[in-house]
């Protein structure tokens, strides 16, 4: 006998449980509030999550991580001007809801959060940021070689540039939630570009 049948989607309660992480940090949410969010029981929740609350988190960050560096490739690949593609991905965030820039980025809040208190879990939350990090600097040389890229600094560095931008505007979108304000700055940022 095999125990019982699990009947949830680990797609969908890795989302959920990824939004409320990401709402409320990893230490203020409870194994209650998960139960809650993803609409299953204790039994369900342990049977499927033995390491926890500790292994649902890790779980949920990467399955988000994996959905959002996919999307980003994708549009980055579909785009004829991966430099342009950059700029509509950064004047994004100025689009956004008050409510949505007052959660800034979830692996940025993990890497601050994490970084005292369970150091593991916040490299594991580093590495996500790195991979965005990655796909700038593919994108800036693809942008060198059509010749889109008109800045004078090494591709490399400006990748790190737009990280540390990505996530010092993690920050910033929750102290001035307002869409004018982060657009003028995102322009100043992406001036770099050339």
């Amino acid at each position: 006998m095999s125990g019982r049948p699990k009947i949830f989607d680990d797609e969908e309660v890795l989302n959920k449980a990824a939004e409320i992480f990401w709402r409320q940090g990893y230490e203020a949410t409870s194994t209650e509030d998960l139960l809650a969010a993803m609409g299953i029981g204790k039994g369900s929740f342990y049977l499927a999550f033995k390491g926890g609350k500790k292994e649902l988190y890790e779980k949920a960050l990467s399955q988000h991580s994996d959905q959002a560096i996919a999307q980003f490739r994708r549009e980055l690949d579909a785009s004829a001007d991966p430099v342009e593609y950059i700029r509509t991905f950064f004047r994004n965030v100025a689009q956004s809801t008050k409510s949505r820039h007052q959660k800034g980025c979830i692996f940025g809040n993990a890497v601050a959060e994490l970084s005292n208190i369970e150091n593991p879990m916040m490299k594991k939350a580093a590495v996500h940021l790195q991979e965005l990090e990655t796909l700038f600097l593919d994108a800036l040389l693809r942008g060198k070689k059509q010749g889109t890229l008109h800045s004078k600094l090494e591709p490399a560095l400006l990748a790190r540039i737009l990280l540390n931008n990505w996530n010092g505007l993690g920050i910033t979108r929750r102290i001035y939630p307002d869409n004018e304000a982060l657009g003028e700055l995102i322009e100043s940022q992406l001036k770099i570009l050339g």
